[in-house]
Parts: C-alpha cells; sequence; structure tokens
C-alpha cells in the first residue's frame, strides 16, 4: 500500500485511479482530519468477499484440513470426483 498525502493524492488523482484500476494499487491517503484508503471496486468486492467467507463459522478450521490433506498427498483427480474415470 503506497502512503500519500491529500494535497498531492488532489494533485494526481486521475492518475491515483488508473493505477488502482490498472495496477491494482491501493493508496492510504493522510489528511489532518483522518486517513482514507483508495483501491478499485474490483478489490473492494473481493475483500467484502474474503470477509465474508472467513465469518462463516468452521471455515478457516475447513481450509486448514484441506491445505493438510493436500500436503499428504490425500487428493482426488477430477476424473474420479466427475465421475470420468476410464
Amino acid at each position: 500500500m503506497a502512503n500519500i498525502n491529500a494535497t498531492k493524492a488532489r494533485k494526481e488523482f486521475f492518475d491515483l485511479i488508473k493505477d488502482t484500476i490498472d495496477k491494482h494499487r491501493v493508496f492510504h491517503i493522510h489528511h489532518r482530519k483522518g486517513d482514507v484508503v483508495l483501491m478499485s471496486g474490483e478489490e473492494y468486492e473481493s475483500l467484502q468477499e474474503t470477509l465474508e467467507l472467513l465469518s462463516i463459522p468452521g471455515f478457516r478450521a475447513s481450509i486448514a484440513r484441506s491445505v493438510k490433506q493436500i500436503k499428504k498427498g490425500e487428493t482426488l483427480s477430477l476424473e474420479k470426483v466427475f465421475g470420468k474415470e476410464k
């Protein structure tokens, strides 16, 4: 995340918008009354989805179990899962 003051952000606003969209950059903009964060709508939606998933009881534990299974090689092929195994 790039830090920038509000005065500079105002002068470079359209370039900041382009960078948030094209380069997926996030800007932390400082102002004497408080700080704000500038990010693309796509990045914001992704963050919201992640927070929603993490709020599901047991979700994080389920992911941790899955990672352990993958590391142990306890996986199934796509063919076996979808019934197209020869």
